[in-house]
Order: C-alpha cells, then sequence, then structure tokens
C-alpha cells in the first residue's frame, strides 16, 4: 500500500476522547493504519520526509483544503436488495405491516445475480455519502441466493462489510407475517449460519470483513431460532446478534398476542439482550426497557427516514443517549428510505429529535449536529463491537472522508463548517479512504463502472416487477 499523507484540511474531526476538531489538519498513513494525527506543521516537523513527498514518490500527498475530514461513517442497519423495489408502497404512503405485504412477493422473485448487483448498487451510493463500513441483514434467499452474493459485491466496491446472515421462519400458516413462500427450514438456516461463519468471518483487528447472525424479527422467526442463532453466534469471536425490534405498535401487539410479552421483555426471555446484540430501530421502548437496554450494553440502531416514510413514529434517541445506551445509524433498507446517504441520515436524526414526540415537546438543544456525527461514527464503531474504527488517532483503521466546503451549499457557514456538514444540504463525498485504499476521489467512485452496473441493476428491477404483477 502506498504511505498517504493528508494535508491542510480546514478542520479535522478527530473523535478522539477529547474530540479534537483540528484546524489545518493532517494525518499519514501507513500499512493500512493512521500513525500520526495533527495539524499540517506538526506532522511536516515530525516527518521532515513528507516535505518533500509528491504524488510521484511513494508517499501520496492528498491537499484537502477546503474540506472537513471525518472518521469514516458506518452504517448498522440495510437491507441492500432493497435497492431493487425503491418507491414501491413510499410513494402513497404504507405502514410497515401493509408494506411488506405488499413487497414480500417481490422480493421472491429474486435470485443470486438480484442479490449480488443491488448490493454493488447500495454500498456505491453509500461509499459516495461517506460511508466506509456497512452491515447489512439479508434475511431472504430466493432463487439459489446466499449470502455470498453480497459479500462478493462489498469486495469490489471496498467497504468494510458486516453481512449479517438473517432468516425468515415463521410464515403465515404459523401464525407469522410473512408468506411460506419466502419462509425457510430453521435446520437449514442454523447449518447455512454456520457455513458463512466459517467460511467469511474474520475476527482480527482492521478487519475488511465479519459475519453476523440476523433472525428477521419476532413476527417472522420462531422462539427457537432465536434461541439457537444466539448459542451458535457466541460460539465464535466476535460473531454479533442483530434484528429488528419495537419498530411500530403493530408489533407490540403481535408480541404481546404471540408470546405474551413487550418485545424488549421478548428479546431477554430468548437470550438476545447484551454487548454482541444490536436491534433496528427501537422506536417504542418505554422507560424500563430503555434503563435495561442500557444496563445491558445492548445496542440501538436509529433509522429516522425510514421510521418516518413507513409512519413507525421517532425513536427516544435523545432519552437513551442520556441514560447509556449505545446509539448508532442506519438507513435501513433502500426502499423504506429511497436512498442511501449516511451524512443525510445524520441529518435526519438530528432534525427528529428536535421535533419531539408524545410526552416530549419540541426542542431546539435536544440533538446537536456534532452529536448526530458522532452517531454516524464512534456509534456505529461502539455497536459493532470495534475499536479500530470511529475516531482518527494512531493506530485506528484508515477510514476517513472528506467533504468539501468551499462550495455552493456552504457558502455563508464556514463559521462552524462541521455543523454545515449536517445543518446543510448533505453533501457528497469528495474523498474517501477505505483501509487506506482511495474508494471515491474528486467525488467519484473509483472501484465501480456505475453505468453499466445502473443499467444491469434496472433490468434486473423491472424482470422483478413483471413477474411478480406490479406495474
Amino acid at each position: 500500500m502506498t504511505t498517504l499523507f493528508l494535508k491542510n484540511a480546514d478542520v479535522l474531526v478527530t473523535m478522539d476522547a477529547d474530540r479534537r476538531e483540528i484546524q489545518d489538519g493532517a494525518l499519514l498513513v501507513a500499512d493500512n493504519v493512521v500513525r500520526a494525527v495533527g495539524t499540517t506543521d506538526d506532522l511536516l516537523s515530525a516527518y521532515p520526509f513528507l516535505s518533500d513527498a509528491s504524488d510521484v514518490s511513494a508517499v501520496r500527498v492528498i491537499n484537502a483544503r477546503g474540506t472537513v475530514v471525518l472518521p469514516g461513517l458506518v452504517n448498522c442497519h440495510h437491507h441492500l436488495y432493497q435497492t431493487l423495489t425503491r418507491t414501491v408502497g413510499t410513494g402513497g404512503g404504507m405502514v410497515l405491516f401493509d408494506w411488506l405485504k405488499t413487497l414480500y412477493p417481490i422480493w421472491a422473485e429474486m435470485d443470486g445475480e438480484a442479490v449480488y448487483v443491488s448490493a454493488k448498487v447500495g454500498l456505491s451510493e453509500l461509499a459516495l455519502s461517506g460511508a466506509t463500513t456497512v452491515a447489512d441483514h439479508l434475511y431472504l434467499f430466493p432463487n439459489g441466493a446466499t449470502l455470498d452474493d453480497e459479500i462478493r459485491a462489498a469486495q469490489e466496491v471496498g467497504v468494510r462489510f458486516h453481512p449479517t446472515r438473517g432468516g425468515m421462519s415463521l410464515g403465515e400458516s404459523k401464525g407469522g407475517l410473512p408468506p411460506d413462500r419466502v419462509c425457510d427450514d430453521e435446520a437449514h438456516i442454523l447449518k447455512d449460519s454456520q457455513r458463512v461463519i466459517e467460511t467469511f468471518h474474520d475476527p482480527e483487528p482492521y478487519s475488511m470483513l465479519r459475519v453476523g447472525l440476523a433472525p428477521c424479527s419476532p413476527f417472522s422467526v420462531t422462539t427457537d431460532l432465536m434461541r439457537e442463532s444466539a448459542a451458535l453466534a457466541r460460539q465464535y469471536p466476535l460473531v454479533n446478534l442483530h434484528t429488528h425490534l419495537a419498530e411500530t405498535k403493530d408489533e407490540d401487539r403481535f408480541c404481546l398476542e404471540m408470546f405474551g410479552m413487550r418485545p424488549v421483555e421478548y428479546a431477554e426471555s430468548v437470550g438476545w439482550l447484551g454487548d454482541d446484540v444490536w436491534f433496528a430501530h427501537v422506536v417504542h421502548p418505554n422507560r424500563a426497557e430503555v434503563k435495561r437496554l442500557a444496563h445491558t450494553h445492548t445496542g440501538v440502531c436509529h433509522c429516522p427516514t425510514s421510521n418516518m416514510i413507513l409512519a413507525s413514529g421517532i425513536a427516544p434517541i435523545r432519552e437513551m443517549l442520556d441514560n447509556g445506551v449505545q446509539v448508532a445509524l442506519g438507513v435501513d433498507g433502500s426502499a423504506s428510505n429511497d436512498g442511501n446517504h449516511m451524512l443525510g441520515e445524520a441529518r435526519q436524526a438530528m432534525l427528529l429529535q428536535r421535533v419531539g414526540w408524545p410526552g416530549f415537546e419540541s426542542r431546539a438543544d435536544r440533538l446537536s449536529a456534532r452529536e448526530a456525527l458522532e452517531l454516524a461514527t464512534l456509534g456505529g464503531a461502539r455497536v459493532l463491537r470495534r475499536d479500530d474504527i470511529g475516531s482518527l488517532e494512531p493506530g485506528k483503521a484508515a477510514d476517513f472522508v472528506a467533504f468539501r466546503v468551499d462550495d455552493l451549499a456552504h457558502a455563508g457557514g464556514l463559521n462552524d463548517p462541521v455543523a454545515a456538514l449536517v445543518t446543510c444540504t448533505p453533501a457528497r463525498a469528495w474523498l474517501s479512504v477505505i483501509n487506506g485504499r482511495i474508494v471515491v476521489e474528486d467525488g467519484e467512485l473509483r472501484t465501480v463502472d456505475l453505468g453499466p452496473l445502473i443499467e444491469r441493476h434496472n433490468q434486473i428491477s423491472r424482470g422483478m416487477l413483471r413477474r411478480a404483477g406490479v406495474g
């Protein structure tokens, strides 16, 4: 790998223990790891060879003047395959259960190529938004599709990837929500879960690929699968557990009727609380449940745009943070967001908390711009149990992004360019470095030819919709 020297950033946001924001910031990367962080003058003084470095030498120099540099953004919840079905049900407006019932028959038409191409589209869009680490939740595998298909896409795009092997086993005939045709045998789910862990999971520091297990939701899997997935995951180091929880009032009712418990209580009853567990959404916890999540160090991934577009509600993130819950951000599935923009998601999180919710008045200071950025960086790293990403300091992985703040959208906002990233129109990443490799440069993705990819993606999407009798 080429040694990288980034210099002259207007501001370099470290997210270190002191939350330093360095004017005229610089960092030195070697062997995929951050070696030094400071002002440009500091690093030039400490490493005299950098004074003579140029792009033609062994050191790649990046002049970041006019930008704010951040640790790479961490997206902790996604369904990448859903890029194939954007706008289905979202334009007119559907709540979660109705939306899922509409989409299940379309998703049943996927195959391995569809999973691969859609993942590559979604990951490309995320990379251009500043995401360097992505956790994905793939929970249905029709027509021979496997988790391997999206792993191949992630490796080609170049993102740090946390795919989770999901599954659905509780079909309509057994009292669940999904149709039986998109469900799978639990023995097969567990066998394949073990296969993907043993084939792909890398628990070592700076790992580019860690696998998790993710039975889909309380309304689509059995208690046996929840318990057995947890037992399997805990046989391996740093294999995390993930599922949807407490997303809607409909889910509250389902859990009370099916299990006689609210969602968080149900999760605890099947061994699903702890620092190796993170839940997507958690829109409707009560105050006792918030405290229980904090006490058990269980993670939460906030998905504000999806929660708004499906009218699920507003998660009490301020209350969670004040009680010590570990909170991350996710864009959720492309079909319940219709976009993949992590910086935009940080902005939505900030705005939505300020609006307020029943029992909490609107309050402009409920979540600051910097807190939103912290959720998108350190918050995600903590939830994924990673101490090698999320901040820019010596010894951390060389994952960082730069956004231009000398452009039209940020004109007049340079009194606080860090806040401007979230308060102004969300920008496209100007630079993205992942594991020491330049993935986005001058606002362009360098690892993927997007034109043919988008064309093939749209062909697959149209074919799925046609076969499902939609449109």
